[in-house]
């Protein structure tokens, strides 16, 4: 049920509509010593679905794998800063992260990494969700795009490839998490009838 149909070259093999939603919310000031990429994935569960877990600036445990705790301080708003704690396998043990927009008409949240014990530096990312419809149900198209510092040591290639993993992990997961939950939803609704 799952699709497995990442798309990261900027530009190359994504459609035309997925290109136009990158050109008008993906856009990030990539400087010299940076890399920059955009991941999309197609989900088999309806937006609003998967809209109530990205959002969810204070619960990313909710479908990301790598993150064991999440701890924000206050109302969620923009501003609002998480300590986020990271399972072990990853280079890292925690991240303190700022959401830096959440546009809940537009599916729009926009973050960046302020501190931490990783070599994430200037990390900033994009998340819109947009309706598609896919094998004639309701669907949804999730994009995800970022900009960091290459570390020392390490080329371009090499930190966009890390990443990258990061992000088809957590795109899987939120597609697996979000297709069980809409599966839920029409069972119990059938259930019901």
């Amino acid at each position: 049920m799952v699709t497995n149909d990442y798309i990261t070259m900027n530009g190359n093999g994504f459609s035309k509509m997925e290109e136009e939603f990158i050109k008008r919310h993906h856009k990030h000031d990539v400087k010299e010593n940076q890399c920059s990429s955009s991941l999309v994935k197609h989900i088999k569960a309806p937006v609003h679905l998967v809209w109530s877990l990205v959002r969810r600036f204070d619960q990313p445990q909710k479908y990301k794998p790598f993150v064991s705790r999440c701890v924000v301080q206050g109302d969620l708003q923009i501003g609002s800063i998480r300590e986020v704690n990271v399972k072990s396998g990853l280079p890292a043990t925690t991240s303190t992260e700022r959401l830096e927009y959440l546009d809940d008409n537009e599916h729009i949240l926009s973050m960046t990494i302020v501190g931490g014990d990783h070599r994430l530096k200037n990390y900033s990312s994009i998340v819109t969700v947009h309706p598609k419809v896919i094998d004639g149900r309701p669907g949804t198209l999730v994009i995800e795009s970022f900009v960091v510092d290459v570390p020392d040591g390490n080329t371009k290639d090499e930190t966009c490839y890390f990443v990258e993993a990061v992000i088809k992990c957590n795109l899987k997961s939120l597609a697996d998490v979000s297709e069980r939950l809409a599966v839920q939803d029409h069972t119990e609704l059938i259930e019901r009838m």
